[in-house]
């Protein structure tokens, strides 16, 4: 089995012409046969006629003699029967090999009968005439030699034919070398691609498929790129999140194995263990619950409820947090009949409100509307907090991206729950997208269809 592209080419192209040129050949003749085969018949009946009537005209030995002298006998040969066995020939074969004549025939011509065959092929024609002499009747049998036009036809065809193949091959082999080298580069850089290398050049200008596949190739290795930055900057993200906690855990537990600590130092100790431990599990249950978002394996479970309804539920449970800081709310919510999956808006709800609480100043106010037309549902959250700079506000979605670094310590978080958001208002086949200014607060705009669809 031929596994190479290029020798595939070439032997597609060579089998191509040879079968193209035996066809076209074979055409040629049946379409020119006919016509060539009237022609000489034409020219052999006319030459046998003035033949014949040189016998009739000149003695015996002298019509020979003049026979043998005639320039025509270059393209005719001419047998001269007097009886079965016996004949006289001229003109020179010049290798052709003349028609055999059978008895039959010679008795018909002996007869006084005219006869013609066609016994092999194109210009090939054996004509019996018989010949008054004063002996006798004799029978003349002439054929015409290959013409030297038809002869010239046939090797010109044969040797454009020749120059025809070779040129092609030659061609072809040139053109099957730019043909195949992008398919080279492509498999050049996939290999270099499974070893992990994403920046690749492949440098096709071509245009067609091929040009599409290399553009198509293109465009997946920048994503293949992007997708490993990412898992870089999760490994490295997730690696953060978790040695901090653990080396809180680790050296408070060390500093209980010491002997004279009071119990107030005790306590406050495992109280921090415990704090730690519980931001590890909640970390744990958001990456779980974000892998199984992104995966699709959470099938939603829609139910008809109120949409102003849940909001304001999530308020309420969110009171503590809140009300500590003389926080306040201002709502435009109008009654909304809606169909999603409750316990996942709720979680949206619930870390969108949360946010907006714990970036606000103490004493600011939270406001959020509700709108509807026939097919969507909009609803605003918008606070007075710190704000987000442009450059952050296009990775916030990201897992384990924090906004506002320089206050990370003092607001505490994993960076998982926009996330999260992102993946439930997607999954509702939604839409989620931020305005805010450094300083002025941030509005989270969340658009989600009436109806989920029910493939969902």
């Amino acid at each position: 089995m031929i596994k190479s592209l290029y020798i595939r080419v070439v032997l597609t192209f060579l089998v191509s012409v040879i079968a193209g040129t035996v066809i076209s050949y074979f055409v040629t003749t049946w379409i020119f046969e006919e016509k060539l085969n009237d022609n000489a018949q034409i020219n052999l009946r006319n030459f046998g006629q003035d033949v014949v009537e040189i016998y009739n005209v000149l003695p015996l030995r002298e019509a020979d003699l003049f026979l043998s002298r005639m320039k025509q006998l270059d393209a005719y040969y001419i047998r001269i029967y007097e009886a079965p066995g016996q004949f006289k020939s001229y003109g020179n074969l010049n290798g052709h090999k003349p028609a055999s004549v059978t008895t039959e025939q010679l008795k018909k011509v002996l007869n006084g009968s005219v006869v013609q065959d066609n016994p092999n092929g194109i210009a090939a024609i054996l004509l019996g005439l018989p010949l008054q002499t004063e002996v006798g009747t004799k029978a003349m049998f002439l054929e015409m030699i290959t013409p030297p036009s038809a002869s010239f036809v046939i090797k010109w065809a044969l040797i454009f034919a020749a120059c025809s193949l070779v040129a092609g091959s030659m061609l072809i082999l040139v053109a099957s070398v730019f043909l195949v080298s992008p398919i080279k580069k492509l498999t050049v850089a996939t290999k270099r691609i499974a070893a992990g290398e994403f920046n690749i050049k492949l440098n096709i200008k071509q245009t067609g498929e091929l040009g599409t596949l290399a553009r198509s190739f293109e465009e997946m290795m920048h994503d293949l790129q992007q997708l490993e930055q990412m898992r870089r900057e999760f490994v490295t993200n997730v690696s953060h999140e978790v040695q901090s906690p653990l080396t809180s855990i680790s050296g408070y537990a060390l500093v209980l194995k010491q002997n004279g600590l009071s119990d107030q130092e005790r306590s406050r100790y495992l109280d921090i263990i415990i704090a730690e431990a519980d931001r590890m599990s909640k970390m744990s249950d958001s990456l779980l619950k974000l892998s199984l978002l992104e995966s699709q394996s959470q099938q939603l479970r829609p139910a008809i409820f109120g949409l102003d309804e849940q909001i304001r539920r999530v308020i309420v449970a969110l009171q503590p947090q809140w009300s500590a800081r003389s926080i306040s709310f201002e709502l435009h919510l109008k009654a909304v009949q809606f169909m999603a999956d409750y316990d996942l808006l709720n979680q949206v709800w619930t870390n969108l409100i949360g946010n907006s609480i714990k970036f606000s100043q103490n004493g600011g106010v939270i406001t959020i509307s509700m709108k509807q037309d026939t097919k969507n549902v909009t609803v605003r959250i918008s606070d007075s907090g710190i704000g987000i700079s442009l450059e952050d506000q296009k990775r916030i979605f990201e897992r384990f991206f924090k906004a506002d670094r320089s206050h990370s310590r003092q607001y505490s978080g994993s960076g998982m729950g926009l996330a999260i958001v992102k993946q439930i208002v997607s999954l509702h086949r939604g839409d989620i997208h931020v305005e805010s200014e450094l300083g002025r607060g941030t509005t989270f705009i969340i658009t989600l269809p009436k109806t989920i669809p029910t493939d969902s």
